[in-house]
């Protein structure tokens, strides 16, 4: 059994829900936990391969259940580069939510800027997030990118 059929068979022994959408909360969307429904609730700790968050604000739970009539799996927390995860370890998260159903996913961060047209609290879409996507699938090494960075 591979490492995501695992984890993907630990959560399905806990719930019956199968997530349309995958919500990924970083820091300062955490709130939008309270507005989930929660069927289940599951600690980092018992979806085998799971990394443990060491962000103090990132709780390192797995909730599923309903949100706006959706069926989601929520993440309170995620996995950093720079807490000595590799990218592997990083994405598998995502490859297991994929496996559990999920069609959508939706990462949510707190990032500054200083475009003078953005205003506190604004949403902004970031297209480098395709480009890290296709390097991780790859198993490709990190690399910084070069030029601008573009929005």
């Amino acid at each position: 059994m591979t490492q995501v059929a695992a984890a993907v068979r630990a959560v399905q022994a806990r719930t019956a829900v199968v997530p349309e959408v995958a919500i990924i909360l970083g820091t300062g969307l955490g709130a939008l936990a309270d507005q989930l429904k929660v069927d289940t609730m599951l600690p980092y700790a018992d979806v085998p391969g799971f990394p443990r968050p060491t962000v103090e604000t990132h709780a390192g739970r797995l909730l599923l259940g309903t949100l706006g009539g959706r069926r989601v799996a929520m993440m309170q927390g995620r996995f950093h580069r720079y807490e000595g995860y590799t990218l592997q370890q990083v994405a598998f998260p995502v490859r297991v939510l994929r496996a559990l159903g999920a069609q959508t996913l939706i990462v949510s961060n707190v990032s500054g800027g200083m475009h003078p047209l953005w205003a506190t609290g604004d949403l902004v879409l970031r297209s480098a997030v395709s480009r890290y996507v296709r390097r991780v699938r790859s198993g490709a090494p990190h690399t910084r990118p070069r030029g601008r960075a573009r929005t």
